[in-house]
This record gives structure tokens, C-alpha cells and sequence, in this order.
């Protein structure tokens, strides 16, 4: 029961986080933050939000402005789902960089394949 709770809110969460990244980043042309996965604590207090960033290069940049900004967005966060949860969670976020991984190993095994002749 506990556990369904909890995965309820986090899917609540990251939905009203990736509306609030989106009105936002409207603002910052050529800036895309869309929000992959969110974890909640089993009390429901804690947040953790991973984020996808586009272009990857800024990165770091804008995460560390969205950590400035954290009092802000949990305020917006707060006014949008008070009616849903009984206390607003605090927020942390990471990035997912999974995107990039991905993207990596491709281009190693598209560069190495060996010969398809069945040589070793």
C-alpha cells in the first residue's frame, strides 16, 4: 500500500516538474530540461528528480541554477499540487546522464565491429 502511494506521487511529481521546466525554458531559447525519473522517500518528504538536459555541454551550468533556484520551483511546485499532498517534498536534482551513455556505446561499437566473416 505504502509503496503504491509513493509511486503515485513520484509519477504526480515529475509531471508538474516537467510543466514548470517547460514554462521555463521557453524563456531560454535553444534549452530543453525534461525530467526522466523522480524518486520520493517512504515519508514522502524527500524528492529526488533526475533531469535530461539538451544541449548536454551545459549540463552542470544549468543544474547549478536550478539548485539555486530550488526554493522557487518548490514554491511554484507547492501551489500546484497542495491540494494533492499534505506536505510539499524538498527537491533534489541530478542529471541523467544515461542519454550521453547511451549515445557513447553506440558510437564504440559502430567505430570497432569486427569483420562479419566469422574471423577472430
Amino acid at each position: 500500500m505504502q509503496e503504491t502511494r509513493t509511486n503515485r506521487v513520484a509519477r504526480l511529481l515529475q509531471k508538474e516538474l516537467a510543466q514548470i521546466f517547460q514554462s521555463q525554458t521557453r524563456m531560454t531559447k535553444g534549452v530543453l530540461v525534461s525530467v526522466t525519473r523522480t524518486k520520493v522517500s517512504p515519508d514522502l518528504g524527500i524528492c529526488t528528480a533526475y533531469l535530461s538536459i539538451f544541449p548536454s555541454e551545459r549540463a552542470e551550468e544549468i543544474v547549478n541554477n536550478i539548485t539555486a533556484n530550488e526554493k522557487t520551483i518548490r514554491y511554484e511546485l507547492g501551489t500546484r499540487i497542495r491540494h494533492q499532498v499534505r506536505i510539499i517534498p524538498e527537491l533534489r536534482f541530478f542529471v541523467d546522464d544515461s542519454l550521453d551513455y547511451i549515445e557513447r556505446i553506440d558510437e564504440l561499437l559502430k567505430t570497432d565491429t569486427p569483420a562479419a566473416d566469422g574471423e577472430a
